[in-house]
């Protein structure tokens, strides 16, 4: 499926550039993005669930962590930092990692880098050549250019309500004999659920017994975990990792992990990966020739900020709170409509800032007699009818038919949710 969208790309009618300049396909959500933004400039309101981010006046990054970056500036820590991060933050991240999730890893198996996009595109320019396979699911985010980016073969996994549209061991199984690399995302960007503990087992036997089988000539199957969201889980759900499950996936295991997501802090730019020392030298390499190194004052102060214990717990515990209280306010609203007979629904929420909606309206009339023939039609209807803006999950690589969308309460205020609620029964009453 992903395949046939880059071939089908024509290069425009002017002078070509690369290949790759041509055929890369746009972000659907910041195409998205900009018509919301349009009929905000326009004055209307809206009420924006797209953005997988914080709004700062509501979601402020931790004070102390503030504090700390504002020290770092007037010590004048503004140089280039070491391609690999400074060593203090290397070793505060193998602390925080060890206590928290019980990982060991030394510091030459931890990598800084600007956040996490820097380091998964290294990882797979480490790993991935031309015509290598692939293997991820869909809905997921940027798999889809990342394996295009490397001229990788798409082995797109299709999952489905039922699994909560994490990938299962299953599905993966009749791909992975000639595959270079597995990229699972737990908690997972866009749907905010979570690898039950038994799935994920699964997947890793079958990644041990498949390099087990590989000769010493043949390139190894790793598995890049991202795992951005794993301190954000909620109520019984619990985050599960490859290596804590099977120590000997350590040796086939790059993670993606960092503080953008838990502390609301995306634009601080502090990310880690974890991994086998001989995988994070190159993906260093790579990194050093982009320069995408995380700032050297930022380093400093999540290095400190990190060390204390108790305002990161205080400052988590609130945060999850925040955060779940609106994903729960949001998901018994959109049962409650069902309940009420509307064609809509959603997962209950496990994990990070997304809830995973459904909304079934193609074939429906508005009022003026206009059919909602596509999805695409649902979705501009719910915008220009409800002002509800969310991100269909055909912009995360599933089909374009699906009726699944991904809520994000990064920029949500609670007293907006029943407004919100009250227009989106509006819109769907209109309907027949």
């Amino acid at each position: 499926m992903t395949e046939k969208l880059y071939n089908n790309i024509k290069p425009a009618a002017h002078e070509r550039l690369s290949n790759l300049a041509e055929s890369l396909v746009g972000s659907e959500i910041v195409r998205l993005g900009a018509d919301i933004k349009e009929k905000i400039s326009n004055g209307e309101k809206i009420y924006n669930f797209t953005i997988g981010d914080f709004d700062s006046s509501i979601f402020p990054i931790p004070q102390k962590l503030e504090e700390e970056i504002i020290e770092a500036y007037r010590e004048k820590l503004t140089t280039y930092p070491p391609a690999d991060g400074i060593l203090s933050l290397r070793k505060v991240v193998s602390k925080f990692i060890k206590e928290r999730e019980e990982l060991d890893y030394k510091t030459n198996e931890v990598l800084i880098a600007a956040g996490g996009r820097p380091l998964i595109y290294a990882l797979y320019r480490a790993i991935v050549d031309k015509d290598d396979k692939v293997i991820y699911s869909v809905p997921s985010w940027n798999n889809n250019h990342y394996v295009h980016f490397t001229e990788g073969r798409h082995q797109v996994i299709e999952t489905n309500a039922e699994n909560n549209f994490m990938p299962s061991a299953e599905s993966i199984k009749p791909h992975i004999q000639d595959a270079v690399l597995i990229a699972l995302c737990s908690p997972l960007n866009p749907t905010g659920t979570v690898f039950k503990k038994e799935e994920l087992e699964k997947i890793c036997d079958m990644v041990l017994e498949e390099n087990m089988r590989r000769s010493n000539d043949e390139k190894k199957l790793y598995v890049m975990y991202d795992q951005m969201y794993w301190t954000l889980t909620f109520g019984d759900t619990q985050h599960y990792n490859p290596v804590s499950l099977r120590p000997e996936m350590k040796d086939y295991t790059i993670f993606i992990d960092g503080i953008s997501k838990a502390f609301a802090a995306t634009g601080v730019r502090v990310g880690w990966a974890l991994g086998p020392e001989h995988v994070l030298a190159k993906m260093k390499a790579i990194n050093s020739h982009l320069g995408a190194w995380s700032p050297m004052a930022e380093q400093h102060a999540t290095a400190k900020f990190l060390l204390q214990k108790n305002v990161v717990d205080g400052y988590l515990s609130h945060f999850k709170n925040e955060l779940e209280e609106r994903l729960e306010l949001i998901y018994k609203g959109f049962q409650q409509l069902k309940k009420e007979g509307f064609s809509v629904d959603a997962c209950a929420p496990q994990a990070a800032i997304y809830l995973t909606i459904q909304i079934s309206l193609a074939g429906k009339k508005t009022s003026e007699g206009i059919l909602l023939a596509t999805q695409s039609d649902v979705t501009s209807y719910i915008l220009n009818e409800a002002k509800l803006a969310v991100v269909p999950f055909y912009a995360f690589g599933a089909a374009k038919n699906s009726d699944w969308y991904r809520l994000s309460v990064g920029t949500c205020k609670k007293e907006e949710i029943p407004e919100m609620l009250g227009k989106l029964k509006i819109a769907l009453n209109n309907l027949s």
